[in-house]
């Protein structure tokens, strides 16, 4: 979803949000995570500044919410390299997940967003050390639906053994 309405996100959906991120499935329950809800346009528009790719700016500046997705190397430090090059980076994903389909569910369009600058990120959100920007989600009401990716075929993605 890169065209999303002006409309307004209820805060009764804001927390149906928060509470699909913060129920995600957490490697041995770290939840080595963290996530910024950004409503100021000013900073939407910073955020969509640090993208990768000028043609995604504008679709983030847009999006009445942006969730930017961390992982917290410090809580994820208990497993040592693996808990901090894997398991926070599989948490984070999972909440993500969660989000997408919570939003969907509210009849909310998202889009799951990599290309853009760290540095940028972590500065324009005075982010700590700890915490690693790994994903950016706007979130808003469709202005249209786009029609679905194709998919590789079952054979393709799946291997089933005897």
């Amino acid at each position: 979803m890169r065209d999303f309405t002006d409309q307004e996100i209820p805060e009764s959906a804001i927390d149906i949000l928060i509470e699909a991120l913060r129920w995600a499935p957490s490697a041995g329950n770290l939840q080595s995570r963290k996530f910024y809800f950004v409503f100021n346009k000013d900073i939407r528009k910073k955020l969509a500044q640090a993208e990768l790719k000028q043609n995604l700016a504008s679709f983030v500046a847009h999006a009445p919410l942006v969730v930017v997705a961390c992982v917290d190397h410090h809580s994820a430090s208990r497993y040592g390299d693996r808990g901090k090059h894997l398991y926070c980076i599989q948490d984070t994903a999972a909440s993500i997940q969660n989000l997408l389909l919570a939003a969907h569910d509210l009849g909310l369009g998202t889009c799951w967003v990599g290309a853009f600058k760290e540095e940028s990120i972590m500065g324009i959100l005075d982010l700590p050390d700890n915490l690693r920007p790994v994903a950016i989600v706007p979130v808003g009401y469709p202005a249209r639906t786009p029609k679905a990716p194709d998919r590789v075929s079952k054979i393709e993605a799946v291997k089933l053994l005897p």
